[in-house]
């Protein structure tokens, strides 16, 4: 489907050419390729990718997940760690073409972390920066481009030298395969449990593991005499990647498997050639709150800044979350629910 919009064309590209534009650019993101969609549309969202293209091909896009809204009153679309534009004048074309694909009543986008290139100007562009996030707006990232002995450098003294006891300990660390996925699932609904926060179905994982392994990702396990003490899956696109979903036993504590987990995939993450290693998600606060406060505090993202604080990376705050009201009435309805239910 395309339509005429000046000198572009909207159209809703295939999965092939819309990874092979995403992956040519810089900020390129796990969340935007199209596999992300396929999975998110199994799990209570529809998806669609919305594209301005020239002559020449693709030169701005997101692929935008659907969630239908309370009461009848249309739908919500969601725009995860996007868009991409080869010109910034593309942008207001790219909202209006995701109005006329999708009908939705207004557009959420958590466009991520810009670093050293312009952030778009959101709010000059009629968004409000929106009372609801669904991704994590702070995170801590690892500069991974050194070798061993500077990235170990740069963590805190505990972090080190938990790594190498866990490197020396008796604990095999392997590639998992779908046959873990159980594994990894008993020990990440102990961790939700144990941690107070909310973990996905088995099912979710078995479709993470399908989509994404075999090309962008990898299950690694900590064990020792066949018993799992910690697994992860991290994910890499580009000269990012992300550690997503992690969990861990309290058994043999001592032998701080969770560690060796990290490093190993920090190793993983370089052998393909990243630079950057996210940690993908802490509470949103400033450094100074956030130091002040972690010793304080286990609620929310607050029982993993402990962990991550140590292991050498800079705070990055992403851009935010902004909303844009397609249908002004249904998204004064949406704040309104909002408040109601706090």
């Amino acid at each position: 489907m395309s339509e005429d919009h000046g000198a572009l064309t909207v159209l809703r590209p295939n999965p092939e050419d819309w990874d092979h534009f995403l992956r040519s650019q810089a900020r390129a993101h796990l969340l935007q390729l199209a596999a992300w969609g396929a999975l998110k549309s199994q799990f209570g969202w529809d998806a669609q990718i919305v594209a301005l293209a020239d002559g020449s091909g693709i030169v701005a896009g997101a692929s935008v997940l659907l969630k239908n809204l309370p009461l009848g009153l249309g739908k919500m679309a969601y725009l995860p760690r996007g868009p991409y534009a080869t010109d910034a004048g593309h942008y207001p074309l790219l909202w209006e073409a995701i109005r006329s694909q999708t009908g939705a009543a207004f557009l959420k986008v958590e466009a991520g972390h810009f670093q050293d290139q312009p952030t778009p100007d959101f709010s000059a562009m009629g968004f409000a920066p929106s009372p609801q996030s669904i991704q994590p707006n702070n995170t801590i990232q690892i500069d991974i481009s050194a070798d061993d002995e500077i990235i170990l450098k740069r963590m805190n003294q505990g972090t080190r030298r938990k790594i190498r006891k866990s490197l020396k300990a008796d604990v095999n660390y392997i590639r998992g395969s779908r046959e873990d996925l159980a594994d990894f699932n008993r020990l990440i609904q102990l961790t939700g449990e144990r941690n107070d926060f909310g973990v996905h179905s088995l099912e979710y994982y078995e479709r993470v593991f399908e989509l994404f392994i075999p090309e962008h990702g990898a299950l690694l396990l900590a064990k020792r005499d066949n018993n799992s003490l910690g697994a992860i899956m991290i994910f890499a696109l580009g000269s990012t990647a992300w550690y997503f979903y992690g969990a861990s036993s309290r058994e043999n504590s001592n032998l701080y498997a969770s560690y060796g987990l990290q490093w190993r995939a920090i190793q993983w993450a370089k052998a393909r050639g990243c630079l950057c290693y996210d940690m993908w998600g802490i509470p949103d606060h400033d450094h100074e709150t956030l130091e002040a406060q972690f010793k304080m505090r286990s609620d929310g993202l607050w029982g993993v800044y402990g962990f991550k604080r140590g292991w050498g990376g800079r705070i990055s705050r992403a851009s935010g979350t902004w909303d844009l009201a397609f249908n002004p009435l249904v998204y004064a309805a949406y704040r309104t629910a909002l408040k109601l239910s706090d």
